[in-house]
């Protein structure tokens, strides 16, 4: 007989039979408790090893609360349903990747209903916070209590939502308190720190949600360690027409002024300088990292790092880009527009020039809110934002959108 429970991240093992999981490589020996211990996300792994190797199991590892039954209103679309059948046959565990708007949330709502069990939903963002409590609220909330954890609220319930940050901090007091973990924005949890969220938690169940999964760092090959890899996949372009907006693409070019001409050149020459004389090729995330780890001992490889930056500076706030603005704006008065750029300064100089509500990350959310409100109600025809609607926030329809890449 083997007992499994959950303990602190780990997963203890004792027993008489304990010597048959001892072979495995991720089962280490402990002698302050002589007992052996594995990570909590190998607890499914254990679990199917012992049926293999017909251990018995005294399974106590989680601690979930019942549930009287999950139900959603929701019908599936087609893809949807699709999504939801491949994670299923890929043992509950996997990521799907679905372009934005195209309903991610209402498949893990039919994932919950479908396992019927207590469920984290861990998001990168107070606004995906609220989003998802909202949307959580009015589609269980007769049947279960909601939670959070952040945000200003530290509340657990049957079906809780977390950021990444508050997942991270409470991941080993709570990891025997689910059986399924959500991920929003999957990506982020290739991120070295918010790795042990998925670690540390013995949840079997394990779904990912994005809509861009690999990461240029390769952190996404992690990912799939500790969630699951990619088990159904559409493009936008998949989509469209049917089930997302049909769009086109425009793309306008500017040339930089012969002033921030002169200035790229320069500062991209001392970066494509230093490249020349290091040996890095830049042909992969390493290598980008070996550049960052050298710019802390190495001043050539830190001015290097600064100029391209420099560079790019130049080059995303160019002159002629807000000239072209004014052209897209002036043309598309009566549409509904909104402006992304990646700087904050960039956002609040259009905002100023254009008279447009801008959407920063100092925005508040009280603030954020009301200005998507009244974009919404048509109060107003154009915001512009940097960098924080461009992750599953539910943008109200606009029929423009002006990218200053």
């Amino acid at each position: 007989m083997v007992t499994l429970r959950y303990d602190e991240g780990t997963i203890r093992i004792d027993g008489d039979a304990a010597d048959a999981l001892g072979g495995l490589s991720f089962v280490r020996e402990d002698a302050r408790s002589e007992s052996r211990r594995a990570p909590a996300f190998r607890y499914p792994f254990l679990l199917s090893t012992c049926r293999n190797r017909s251990v018995p199991v005294d399974d106590q590892v989680l601690d979930t609360p019942p549930l009287d039954g999950l139900e959603t209103q929701y019908e599936l679309r087609s893809y949807q349903r699709d999504a939801l059948d491949a994670w299923r046959d890929a043992n509950d565990r996997g990521v799907i990747e679905l372009p934005t708007g195209s309903g991610k949330t209402v498949v893990a709502i039919g994932a919950m209903a479908a396992l019927d069990t207590s469920a984290l939903v861990v998001v990168p963002t107070i606004d995906l916070l609220e989003q998802w409590r909202r949307e959580l609220s009015a589609e269980f909330g007769d049947s279960v209590a909601i939670g959070q954890l952040g945000g200003g609220e530290q509340r657990v319930e049957p079906i809780t939502v977390a950021t990444y940050d508050s997942a991270y901090l409470r991941a080993d007091e709570l990891g025997d308190r689910f059986g399924l973990l959500v991920f929003d924005e999957v990506h982020h949890l290739g991120g070295e720190g918010y790795r042990d969220i998925a670690r540390l938690m013995a949840a079997p169940a394990r779904l990912g949600l994005t809509a861009t999964f690999e990461r240029p760092d390769g952190a996404h090959e992690v990912i799939e360690e500790l969630v699951g890899s990619v088990v159904y996949r559409r493009s936008a372009d998949d989509l469209a027409g049917d089930h997302l907006a049909d769009y086109d693409i425009k793309r306008i070019e500017v040339e930089l002024t012969p002033d921030e001409r002169e200035r790229y050149d320069d500062e991209q020459g001392t970066f494509t300088d230093y490249l020349a004389t290091s040996g890095i090729q830049l042909e992969s995330g390493s290598d980008y990292q070996e550049l960052v780890k050298r710019s802390g001992t190495d001043p050539q490889a830190r001015e290097a790092l600064l100029a391209k930056q420099r560079a790019r500076e130049v080059m995303m706030n160019a002159d002629r880009k807000v000239g072209a603005l004014a052209d897209l704006l002036a043309r598309h008065r009566d549409d509904r527009v909104i402006v992304f750029t990646a700087y904050t300064d960039l956002v609040y100089d259009l905002a100023e020039r254009f008279l447009i509500p801008p959407i920063t990350n100092e925005t508040g959310a009280t603030e954020r809110r009301e200005i998507l409100e009244r974009f919404r109600r048509g109060d107003y025809s154009r915001v512009v934002a940097a960098n924080v609607l461009d992750e599953g926030v539910d943008v109200p329809d606009a029929n423009v959108a002006v990218v200053l890449s």
